[in-house]
């Protein structure tokens, strides 16, 4: 496959800028990573976004890509890992940075691969509506066998009816591709995750998920316990089988990657750390005794999990009122002051956190009383240290953001089986989530909860893209739990994911 230009004519970069803004980035095109591209994947790199700048950090020093399975087109539609594992975007893609893509090269770029990149592959791909989803909300067609198969290649049987109500992506109710097809597939449509910080994703804190009460699931290969925290739904357990399941299905290879090109693979991802480094306000993050950036999340001092003497985000109390470096002016000192309060609400603020499953449904009460960390507790990323899957409302009517340009489904559950516990026997959700991979009406709309890290340089967020910008994440919250922040608090929470 010939290598698509990198460098652009300072006119054809006008046209970029103007359409995109992506050129007003510092090096805007040299920012994207091109399958087969041969460059060294250095020590440190530093890009620049609306927030400031972002750093992607390699442990290994530095990563020889020529021939390197991550960054080589192993399928057969031109993509490699590397296409939405962007560096510049906290090894994810943004919204940005897709729409930038198009505007360069339209459906000839690989993200746009028929198979995921388009709302349905059978829609015409030189069509920008063809490709609504990833253009406007950065979601690919993630495509699920039903009724599932579990890890052992079984069928599960489901505890509830699907039926498509809405489908206007085509793809659902599609003879080829849809519940009715010979191979009958769900699809739903999600962002991708970063591959950055892995070592967090995949720390394991419990030997049980105490969301469901169930045995936490162990590595078939080695026997350990598996965190089940790398994808939205749990349909793989481990960073191997991820990479198998992304190859075959986002990249569309034929047949199954040696165990060389998945020892590399797995290697690569787990030795990478990113994170905002630099704020345009706030300045160096790791200034005036702060201990932001990545190499903060690399070295992992001081554990992983949130307590009372050991607050997540506490490298920015460091920012309170009173404490900046002599040398920060005004701005600088207010907006230091404005994170450390946001980083104080983020583990103090206590509100009512009612009708989650994942949450109220584990025995602490409905509603519980709570703060953010409560769920995204994990030093270094923000997840949640206790495995399992939660749903926050981000899917589930009557919570889920209206979207009519997203499928819904309604499910039903079936007699003898235990209805959702709080939305009853009928559900209707646009993503049901990890009830895909359980078939479990309890599990309906459940997703894990994602890193908190590189957020300034990944929008948008959830799942399924229902943020497009920082504040419209705590506005999300807001609603959800009528949690009644104030304007200044929001802007508080706001800063705070900033600099994550």
């Amino acid at each position: 496959m010939k290598k698509h230009l990198i460098r652009l004519t300072g006119a054809a970069l006008a046209v970029l800028a103007a359409s995109t803004g992506y050129a007003a980035y510092d090096g805007a095109i040299e920012r994207w990573w091109e399958p087969g591209d041969t460059r060294v994947f250095p020590r440190e790199q530093v890009y620049a976004n609306e927030h400031g700048k972002l750093t992607t950090l390699n442990g290994a020093g530095q990563t020889i890509t020529k021939g390197h399975p991550f960054f080589t087109a192993l399928g057969s539609n031109g993509r490699a890992c590397i296409s939405c594992h962007q560096p510049a975007d906290g090894m994810s893609l943004s919204l940005k940075t897709i729409n930038a893509r198009w505007t360069l090269l339209r459906e000839k770029d690989p993200i746009f691969a028929a198979g995921d990149g388009a709302n349905c592959p059978n829609l015409p791909m030189q069509d920008r509506a063809s490709h609504s989803l990833l253009l406007e909300r950065g979601l690919f067609r993630i495509p699920r066998v039903w009724p599932p198969v579990d890890a052992a290649g079984k069928k599960v049987k489901p505890e509830f009816t699907i039926e498509v109500v809405r489908d206007p992506t085509g793809c659902n109710t599609s003879r080829e591709y849809g519940l009715a097809s010979s191979n009958p597939t769900i699809s739903v449509f999600r962002r991708p995750r970063p591959v950055a910080n892995l070592k967090y994703i995949t720390a394991v804190g419990f030997s049980f998920d105490p969301k469901s009460g169930l045995p936490l699931q162990r590595d078939p290969e080695t026997g350990e316990y598996v965190s089940e925290a790398l994808m939205a739904d749990t349909r793989v357990l481990t960073l191997k089988d991820q990479a198998v399941d992304a190859i075959r299905t986002h990249l569309q290879m034929h047949g199954d990657p040696t165990p060389e090109q998945l020892r590399q693979i797995v290697e690569f991802e787990s030795q990478i750390s990113s994170a905002q480094s630099h704020d345009q306000w706030g300045g160096s993050l790791s200034e005036a005794g702060a201990k932001g950036g990545p190499q903060h999340i690399e070295e992992n001092k001081g554990g992983m999990l949130q307590s009372g003497s050991n607050p997540i985000w506490k490298e920015f109390l460091a920012w309170k009122a009173g404490k900046s470096a002599p040398s920060a002016n005004v701005e600088q000192q207010k907006f230091r002051e404005s994170v450390a309060r946001g980083a104080e609400l983020f583990s103090k603020r206590n509100f009512l956190i009612k009708g989650s499953a994942g949450i109220n449904s584990m025995g602490f009460g409905d509603p519980v009383l709570n703060s953010c960390a409560m769920c995204h507790n994990m030093h270094g990323s923000g997840i949640d240290i206790a495995p399992g899957r939660i749903d926050l409302g981000t899917t589930n009517e009557p919570h889920a953001k209206p979207s009519p340009e997203l499928p819904l489904f309604k499910l039903t559950c079936k007699p003898g089986y235990k209805p959702h516990p709080f939305l009853g026997k009928v559900v209707y959700t646009q993503d049901p989530g990890y009830a895909l991979t359980t078939g479990r009406c309890e599990d309906i709309g459940k997703i894990t909860t994602q890193s908190m890290r590189g957020l300034a340089g990944r929008a948008p967020y959830f799942a399924n893209g229902a943020a497009g910008t920082l504040r419209e994440i705590v506005d999300i919250y807001d609603r959800r739990y009528h949690i009644q922040f104030t304007e200044q608090e929001k802007q508080d929470l706001v800063n705070l994911m900033k600099v994550l």
